[in-house]
């Protein structure tokens, strides 16, 4: 329902980033899904092209810094209102995510945190969400430990009423960021 509200808003968004940086519109990328199944995530082109081949396996406060001289106007826009991940809205239709749950990460890093941090592969449990408890509290740049912590929290107290928290917190958040990225375009 929600992607058939939002369609006339995506085409828009596929619009401009077409006209802005071609083709193609969308990124994407593998991540790992409930029970370590890959599967492909969707979202609307931010990044310059090619840009994932030159960032490579770099993650963290590196993998920030380097996107950013990656990034396409548009796509600054896109990142700062987080409607570069109305795509995934696709996926969760597909049944690879949900609304909330853990944000769902690259085979390549989940190897490399499943090593630092045996307790990781818990998150597996269920499906991975375009926006998650970690999400709300904490910003991206926050070490990987402790957003687990607040993953497996959401794992442990799963309920309707947590998840229309989290979704209501999400929203609030979105436009804020919608709104600084606004803001922040015209000065």
């Amino acid at each position: 329902m929600v992607l058939l509200v939002l369609s006339p808003v995506l085409a828009l968004l596929i619009l401009g980033v077409l006209i802005t940086s071609g083709r193609p519109v969308f990124y994407r990328g593998e991540r790992v899904g409930r029970y370590g199944r890959v599967f492909t995530m969707r979202k609307l082109r931010t990044l310059k092209h090619s840009a994932e081949e030159r960032l490579g396996g770099v993650y963290g406060a590196e993998l920030t810094t380097r996107t950013r001289a990656e990034t396409t106007g548009l796509g600054r826009f896109l990142r700062a209102s987080q409607l570069d991940e109305l795509p995934q809205l696709w996926n969760v239709l597909r049944g690879d995510m949900s609304i909330v749950g853990p944000r769902p990460v690259r085979p390549v890093f989940f190897e490399q945190l499943t090593e630092e941090i045996p307790a990781y592969w818990q998150r597996l449990v269920v499906r991975p969400g375009l926006t998650g408890f970690a999400q709300t509290r904490m910003g991206r740049e926050e070490a990987w430990a402790e957003k687990l912590v607040h993953d497996l929290e959401w794992i442990a107290d799963r309920s309707p009423r947590l998840y229309l928290r989290i979704v209501a917190a999400t929203a609030v958040r979105v436009v804020g960021q919608s709104l600084a990225g606004l803001l922040g375009r015209r000065t």
